[in-house]
């Protein structure tokens, strides 16, 4: 078994490890560190949740101890861009956190915030600038920070910022650096526009892989539920009926349907909250901290928004809304499973989500399982998803009628492609009386079909 004492850092990094009671690294960071600490050029596949932020961290910090110089006057030594500034802030505290023995200057720099702050900080020169591509293109442009004498440059989740739009950004920007720099890719997929950015930034590099490309982490219970669009509400708040289901992360793809999410779980009772990007920075930090600390049991996110969420003990991801890029699956239930746990991702799918439920099969390479047995199951949609497999004649699970609500039920008072709602988005009771619930099962609260049942242990 390798230990971090193996690798070849610096004792005041391995002081701070001990501190955080880390003694093994990650297969990442196993594989990452040593080609880091010789400077070579890294192009990491690795999805969230495998300790790649300390694989750069590490080894940048003891170069930056071993090599002793001052930043240059609005200048950083070390540049690490991310999607997002949730992403900014968690990347930012893990090198304050590895960095606490060292006397080095961080600055965080990203947008929702006053500028201000941040051009006062980079005045002087920092050691590890963290940033999002758009801030950072700001002020440049006002003259407040200048790149002509950063060594290191990480690229962090460089697909999603290639989803948001960053290419061009991200092409200016390392463009205003020096090429002799040392340039860290993380991706936790490989599409072409991604092997086309390495290939233009990175220079002969080491190249470092812990769970294939388009593929999911084999740790994850993965469950896919056709439902008609009106009975999607119903079916996610009783499946939070199921103990076991501790601490859920629900994707939607638009923010107003975070919102209307949220608020839905909240009127059931249940503790939730929403976070994107049409939230203030402290209320998007005030979220995230509740659901870390288990105040409220479903955070409700958009892809972007969920860039930045960094916690432990996810038991559940639920896609309210499959993403309409296969690749987002991929991100989205890696937010469970962390840290060697286990996990359950479960997916809502109406007629409209059919293509895309498909094109997420082919991306991760194999059929999501089908859960036949819940209250709403919709045969009519399952006969079109699930590689085209039929319901299995075997199992007969009783339901009750469902009433015959109209399309334009949705939750979000959109169609899944955009358009509004017929109805202005009722709710689906607002229509008739919820469809009746299968025939209970003890400890389940009425709802059939949640992965492992009532006997499954909590995960934390």
């Amino acid at each position: 078994m390798t230990l971090f004492t193996d690798l070849g850092l610096a004792d005041p990094l391995l002081k701070a490890l001990e501190a955080e009671g880390y003694t093994t690294p990650t297969p990442i960071q196993e594989q990452s560190i040593p080609h880091l600490l010789q400077g070579r050029d890294l192009l990491g596949l690795a999805q969230t949740g495998t300790g790649k932020t300390a694989s750069f961290a590490l080894p940048i910090l003891h170069r930056l101890d071993e090599i002793k110089q001052r930043a240059m006057p609005k200048s950083a030594r070390v540049l690490v861009l991310t999607p997002t500034r949730e992403l900014a802030v968690q990347v930012g505290q893990s090198f304050r956190t590895y960095g606490s023995h060292y006397r080095l200057r961080h600055a965080l720099v990203f947008g929702g915030v006053g500028m201000v702050p941040q051009i006062k900080t980079m005045a002087g020169g920092v050691d590890v600038l963290v940033a999002t591509p758009g801030r950072l293109l700001d002020l440049m442009s006002q003259g407040a920070i200048r790149l002509d004498s950063v060594e290191v440059l990480v690229l962090d989740e460089a697909d999603r910022m290639l989803d948001m739009g960053f290419i061009l950004p991200i092409r200016k920007i390392v463009a205003a650096m020096p090429k002799s720099r040392q340039t860290v890719l993380f991706s936790a997929t490989m599409p072409d526009s991604i092997v086309g950015l390495a290939n233009s930034v990175l220079h002969q590099p080491v190249r470092v892989e812990v769970t294939p490309p388009s593929t999911t982490v084999e740790r994850i219970e993965q469950k896919v539920m056709f439902v008609d669009r009106e009975n999607k509400r119903t079916l996610l708040t009783e499946m939070f009926a199921c103990k076991s289901v501790e601490r859920a992360l629900v994707f939607t793809r638009t923010k107003h349907g975070a919102n209307r999410v949220a608020e839905l779980l909240e009127k059931a009772g249940i503790p939730a909250d929403a976070i994107h990007g049409n939230k203030s920075q402290g209320a998007r930090q005030k979220a995230l901290a509740d659901f870390k600390d288990g105040r409220i049991r479903a955070l409700v996110a958009t892809d972007i928004a969920a860039r930045g969420i960094d916690v432990d003990g996810i038991t559940h991801v639920v896609n309210f809304e499959l993403p309409n890029e296969p690749e987002s699956y991929v991100h989205r239930i890696g937010r469970t499973a962390r840290a060697g746990a286990s996990g359950i991702a479960l997916s809502l799918c109406d007629a409209d989500e059919v293509g895309y439920l498909r094109d997420i099969e082919k991306t991760i390479r194999q059929a999501v399982p089908v859960d036949y047995e819940h209250a709403y199951h919709a045969p009519h949609i399952a006969s079109r998803g699930a590689g085209g497999k039929p319901k299995p004649q075997a199992r007969h699970v009783q339901q009750q009628a469902r009433p015959q609500q109209g399309r334009g039920n949705n939750p979000h008072g959109e169609h899944a492609h955009g358009g509004k709602a017929r109805d202005g988005g009722k709710p689906a009771h607002a229509a008739g009386r919820p469809a009746q619930k299968s025939q209970t099962r003890s400890g389940q609260s009425g709802f059939k079909g949640m992965p492992g049942g009532a006997s499954r242990a909590a995960r934390g």
